[in-house]
This record gives C-alpha cells, sequence and structure tokens, in this order.
C-alpha cells in the first residue's frame, strides 16, 4: 500500500474461482498483489520455461508480490529509499507533482537525474515517487536472470563432465529461485502501477485541489478500495476473463512503462466518479454494484497483463544479451558454438 502500510496458494484461488466466490484472503492490499501474480504466471505461453508455468510458481510468485509491502519498517534508510518507489504522483495533465515537474515520456534515464531534475524544481523527490524507475530496473533485473538461466540450461544440457555438469545445475537451480523473487518484485510494482491512486496526487481523496465536479475527500478512500473492497469482491476467474490479449510488438521498455503508467493515471477520474455512485460500497441490499466490480477487475487484469507480457519480453530480450566475463553470447551458447564454463565458475 502507498504511504502508511494501510498463505494464499494458487490452488486456493483457483478454487475460489472455480466455485464463483470473492476470495477469502487478506488484503493491491494482499489480495490484490497476489492475484497479479498468480493470473500472469498461469498466462505464460509454452516459450517460457516449464519451471515457471507451475501452480507451484504461481503461488510462489503470488507470495512473493507482497514482499516489498512487508519489508516496511526495517528503519532508516532502508524505508525511505524504498517506499517512494510504489507510487508516482501525477497532475491532472501528467506532469510528476504540477506543471514544473516532467511528465512520463521526459524522465531521464537515471533515477539520480530525476532526483536532481525534481530538485530543481522545487519539488520534494520523496513526495513525488519514482515507480517508473521501479518497473524498469525489476524488468532489467528479471532479464538478466532470464540470460544467466539460459546459459546454464544449455550448457548443462551439453556437458560431458560430470562434475562441472552437478555445478552448472545446482547454479541453475539457485538461478530459478532468484527469478521467482525476483518476478515477485516486479509483479509488486507493476501492480502498484495498475491502481489508480498511486498514479495521481489524488490519492488519498481529492485533496485540496479545484474539484468541480464534488469528488470525496475522505482520506479512508484509497485503502478502503484496494483493501476490502478487494478482499471481498475479488475473484481470479473474473480477472483472467478481463485480461487483455498479450502486447509484444515495437517493445520499447521506457516508452512501454510510461504507455502503461499513462494509462492507469486515465481511470483516476473514472474511478472518483463511480465512487460517487456508491459503486465500492454495498446497497441497500447489501449487494455491491455490478460497476465497482467490474472496475476493480479490471486494475487487476491489467497489471496482470502487463506482468505476463514483461516477463515475455524480459525473455526474449535474455536471448540477444552477453552475460558473465570473460563474456559470452547468450545465444552462441545455446547454439553450442561457446563454452561458458570460464563465464559462469569466474576466471579469477
Amino acid at each position: 500500500m502507498k504511504r502508511l502500510a494501510l498463505v494464499a496458494s494458487v490452488m486456493v484461488l483457483a478454487g475460489a474461482a472455480a466455485l464463483g466466490s470473492a476470495t477469502a484472503v487478506d488484503a493491491w492490499g494482499s489480495t490484490g498483489h497476489r492475484t497479479i501474480g498468480v493470473a500472469a504466471v498461469r498466462a505464460l505461453p509454452d516459450e517460457l520455461p516449464a519451471f515457471l508455468r507451475t501452480p507451484g510458481a504461481a503461488a510462489e510468485i503470488g507470495e512473493l508480490s507482497r514482499e516489498p509491502d512487508r519489508t516496511k519498517g526495517a528503519g532508516q534508510p532502508h524505508d525511505r529509499e524504498r517506499d517512494t518507489a510504489h507510487f508516482v504522483d501525477l497532475d491532472d495533465d501528467g506532469h510528476v507533482m504540477n506543471a514544473s515537474g516532467p511528465t512520463l515520456s521526459q524522465l531521464p534515464e537515471l533515477k539520480s537525474q530525476y532526483d536532481a531534475q525534481l530538485a530543481a524544481a522545487g519539488i520534494a523527490v520523496n513526495d513525488a515517487g519514482y515507480l517508473p524507475y521501479a518497473i524498469m530496473d525489476g524488468f532489467q533485473q528479471l532479464a538478466r536472470d532470464f540470460a544467466t538461466w539460459r546459459v546454464l540450461n544449455a550448457a548443462e544440457a551439453r556437458e560431458a563432465d560430470p562434475a562441472k555438469r552437478a555445478w552448472y545445475r545446482e547454479d541453475r537451480l539457485r538461478r530459478e529461485a532468484l527469478i521467482l523473487r525476483d518476478m515477485g518484485y516486479l509483479s509488486h510494482y507493476v501492480g502498484d502501477g495498475s491502481q489508480p491512486h498511486h498514479m495521481s496526487i489524488h490519492y488519498n481523496g481529492w485533496g485540496d485541489y479545484p474539484n468541480p465536479e464534488g469528488f470525496t475527500n475522505a482520506r479512508s478512500t484509497h485503502g478502503a478500495f484496494e483493501g476490502a473492497f478487494i478482499r471481498r469482491n475479488l475473484r481470479l476467474d473474473a480477472v483472467e476473463a478481463a485480461m487483455p490479449a498479450a502486447n509484444l510488438d515495437g517493445f520499447d521498455l521506457r516508452a512501454r512503462v510510461a504507455a502503461y503508467l499513462n494509462g492507469t493515471l486515465s481511470q483516476v477520474i473514472p474511478f472518483y466518479r463511480l465512487e460517487k455512485t456508491g459503486a465500492f460500497a454495498a446497497d441497500a441490499a447489501g449487494e455491491v454494484l455490478a460497476p465497482g466490480v467490474a472496475f476493480a477487475d479490471a486494475r487487476i487484469a491489467a497489471g496482470a497483463a502487463e506482468l505476463r507480457d514483461l516477463t515475455i519480453l524480459a525473455w526474449r530480450d535474455a536471448g540477444t544479451q552477453s552475460i558473465g566475463w570473460p563474456a559470452v553470447k547468450v545465444a552462441d551458447v545455446e547454439a553450442g558454438t561457446a563454452d561458458p564454463w570460464l563465464a559462469m565458475i569466474g576466471e579469477d
């Protein structure tokens, strides 16, 4: 959760979907983040390695999707540096904080440059957030993980020396554990990026801004939506049905992240308009209004689809990389034209 800290397995989630009932697990809160991780893994194509396409991997990534929230409270500098990774506050025109801040398409290459740019504009870095950089960093880490795994997997299959083959196997298993962990972390930040409150200056009620439509200023709005409402009403089958088709063409990481987050920003006003109708509260008969549930399903589905796509794209990017020292090309190792032993074990 954003600002203040406002084990379901894949079998539990899938079982709830089959029964047509809401999942009964703790709060983009825990329920939302778990579901994004699980739905993304369940949607991965056969192109991805088999270890990642199992119910166990889906459950593990679902749990690890919560980890960036669970590590809060460790102290300083840990918390101050990491808490601001969960959001970026954009104004209604898409500028960070106000008209003096950059748009997402104008972000500099490095977070340090972004911090300096905000400071020069008189914008407090810790108020603005840096979610785009958290997503880009997470994608690049996952791609490196995949590059390492691809080399280890190919080398293990071809290695004739039993001792070397055993080492490749053990290092591959270590990398698989890291892939689950790093995909979980990426899942969390991609999930934060699908929650409209994590993209807006209107993150806890509309706030002290012009408010011609009379949107709520209740500070409980953010937490109640992403926590209790999601927990009561989210269903895995509904999320999976709402996931858009894969979008893998013309990939550019920076442009992709900006487009994804701007898409979520476009849902801020629709959220507040729905909130005015009571769509996120029970009606007189105790029934939740369908438009509120549909909105929530669409937002969680957007996060799951983006995580699915970024995982596929990271896998493909890994095939173009070189890793280790002395560096070897992933494609050459997979083709059997390069021996990666020194690159993997370390030449020192």
